[in-house]
């Protein structure tokens, strides 16, 4: 028979926020700190993340914070610098964190390489491996996955669709 775990379900509240591209889920722990942010229609995918990196979840509605709240609605009115207002906690691998870290660095109206990216972080050989952290990265927008694309300048891939990559970038200021 297999182990059961004795360890308790990490406990974090459930909020929406309506944004110009789709509702946001917010995820926060006890501390009001974001654990995650994700699109309503990527749901499952949110929470295949917060089990990867914290086991055993349970998720409660629960309201985000009020600062956090208008900080990311004042983001989406075009006051970019907000992003930097709010609170997170990652759980992850230390490579994972380095490399979300790294990402809350990229300025607004900046994108860069995921080799660029890997250079930063003292890793330029891991550029498939940057990759694959951003891929996993918990927190949407306020640690920003958008902000990377490919060596050629192309688009790729994004958590929430090419679409919102597209206009998140557009909103910053980016052309593509």
């Amino acid at each position: 028979m297999p182990a059961r775990s004795t360890r308790t379900p990490e406990r974090f509240g459930l909020d929406r926020l309506t944004t110009p591209i789709g509702n946001a889920l917010l995820v926060t722990d006890a501390d009001g700190a974001l654990r995650a942010l994700d699109w309503e229609d990527y749901e499952p995918r949110m929470r295949g993340l917060l089990r990867l990196h914290h086991g055993t979840v349970e998720l409660t509605d629960r309201s985000a914070p009020a600062a956090m709240k208008i900080a990311l609605s004042a983001y989406f009115e075009g006051e970019l610098g907000q992003l930097s207002r709010i609170e997170w906690r990652i759980a992850g691998t230390p490579f994972q964190q380095k490399v979300w870290t790294a990402l809350a660095t990229i300025p607004a109206g900046t994108t860069m390489s995921y080799g660029a990216l890997a250079a930063k972080i003292g890793v330029p050989r891991a550029i498939r491996a940057v990759g694959h952290a951003n891929g996993s990265n918990p927190i949407s927008v306020v640690l920003p996955c958008h902000r990377l694309i490919g060596a050629d300048g192309s688009l790729v891939k994004y958590g929430g669709g090419l679409a919102r990559k597209r206009w998140l970038l557009r909103h910053e200021g980016v052309e593509v």
